[in-house]
């Protein structure tokens, strides 16, 4: 494996693509199109594990090749010294045992001495099955439905945030993001289009349905239940009161519409005995609650709710004066009041650490997180709900998330994946080959005593 050892300071791997790459030949000897030669820039981690790599296939050659220097020396002199057919037979197997297990660990990741031997070089041929199926374990084995919600049942999700939420800082944080979410918001809306939905709902719901039924309904339970009957008592008061309060306005009024030949101490008398008349009409209905005048007020008042429901012509005029007081100019004014009146009293408060919406808010978080460390069954409600949820996740997507490592898998160049597997796993299983020669050693001379001893 060929990697750049120099360790670099980027934090993050980059690939640099080169537009030249030749084409290669596949395993059967066809061609295939050339794919961008993918010079990886190691990271500091990455560059400190290919050392180690190295560091490793050093030890495991050089204890290769002091297995042949001893076997040449112990073949040489077996002759001259027997015991030496010994040294010879351990140094034999080490070998053997060296060279078996280089060839396993070399035929993982590419062809060993570049000869395409059947069954090597598994990693970058069966790239695509090795990324399915690794897919597929994942899907089978970690995206399993009762497998995340014991997982997330155990953790006791919402215990955790409620004491983060009514700790010191998790209000505010959440209050700060709340605040940031809203102001980023408010600048992707475009202010025309809001206007213009707040406008469709006011025309949809407010001004298509008809206004006399609904009023009359509202009417008629008020009059029903006597709440008018406050409103009749202001007006026939401030009536009353006026009237106290403006003998001269009364007499004033007689007199100019009086005939002119009417002497001037007779338009007096009159005037007087007009206010006098009036004043006591007023305070009569004032002070009896079932004056005719009261009475009549009712029933007026009880016909129109009626007419509001039933009479055509009625509704008519209530739709008439509907059109008149919100006409396209009026709607288009009240969405944009309303749109503004909200936008600016949002941003505002947001804005204000200190303002009642943001201390409200504040508040109702920290209750929230206290109640869910202390309302055991709110917090099962909340786990509940959490794990219903993350298990509709899973079960809805699982082949979509398993799906990530298949298709990360398949758009790997074959031999970056061999690359990257072995500089992740490589230094351990370069401990095979020394191993091997180990264990081989030991296994050849075990071989070579018992036939000695048996047959020698």
């Amino acid at each position: 494996m060929q990697v750049n050892s120099e360790p670099t300071t980027q934090q993050d791997s980059t690939e640099e693509l080169s537009p030249e790459s030749p084409e290669r030949k596949d395993e059967h000897g066809g061609r295939t199109p050339a794919r961008p030669a993918v010079v990886r820039q190691l990271t500091a981690g990455d560059a400190e594990k290919a050392a180690a790599l190295r560091k490793m296939k050093v030890v495991a050659l050089c204890l290769l090749i002091a297995m042949a220097v001893v076997f040449v020396v112990a073949f040489a002199l077996q002759k001259q010294y027997p015991w030496l057919e010994y040294v010879r037979a351990a140094a034999e197997g080490g070998m053997v045992g060296a060279l078996a297990d280089w060839f396993a660990v070399t035929a993982l990741f590419r062809y060993p001495m570049g000869l395409k031997i059947p069954h090597t070089a598994i990693i970058p041929r069966r790239k695509d099955q090795i990324g399915a199926s690794l897919g597929e374990f994942v899907e089978t084995n970690f995206l399993s439905e009762q497998v995340v919600q014991d997982k997330l049942a155990s953790i006791n999700i919402s215990g955790k945030v409620g004491s983060w939420l009514s700790g010191p800082g998790g209000a505010e944080r959440v209050a700060k993001e709340g605040a940031a979410v809203i102001r980023g918001t408010f600048k992707v809306l475009n202010d025309d289009d809001v206007q213009a939905v707040i406008e469709g709902m006011v025309r949809r719901h407010l001004l298509a349905p008809p206004w006399g039924p609904p009023v009359g309904r509202m009417a008629e339970r008020i009059f029903a239940d006597g709440h008018h009957h406050k409103l009749v008592d202001l007006l026939v008061d401030r009536a009353a009161d006026w009237m106290a309060a403006n003998h001269q306005t009364v007499s004033r009024l007689v007199t100019e519409r009086s005939p002119q030949w009417v002497p001037s101490f007779v338009d007096g008398l009159v005037g007087d005995k007009v206010y006098i008349e009036l004043l006591k009409f007023t305070r009569a209905v004032q002070d009896d609650q079932q004056h005719q005048v009261r009475l009549s007020i009712d029933k007026y008042l009880t016909d129109l709710a009626q007419d509001l429901q039933h009479d055509p012509a009625m509704i008519a005029r209530a739709e008439g004066i509907k059109a008149q007081v919100l006409g396209d100019p009026e709607v288009r004014e009240l969405a944009s009041r309303t749109w503004a009146t909200i936008k600016g009293a949002l941003l505002t408060a947001v804005d204000d650490p200190d303002s009642e919406l943001t201390v409200k808010f504040k508040a109702a978080v920290r209750d929230f997180g206290t109640r869910l460390v202390t309302d055991e069954e709110l917090a099962g409600k909340v786990n509940a709900w959490i794990g219903d949820a993350a298990g509709y996740l899973v079960r809805t997507y699982r082949s979509d998330i398993a799906g990530v490592i298949t298709d990360t898998v398949a758009r790997w160049d074959a031999e970056e994946t061999s690359q990257k597997i072995e500089l992740q796993v490589g230094k351990d299983l370069q401990f095979i080959r020394i191993n091997g020669t180990v264990v081989g050693s030991l296994a050849g001379l075990a071989i070579f005593t018992v036939a000695h001893l048996t047959f020698g």
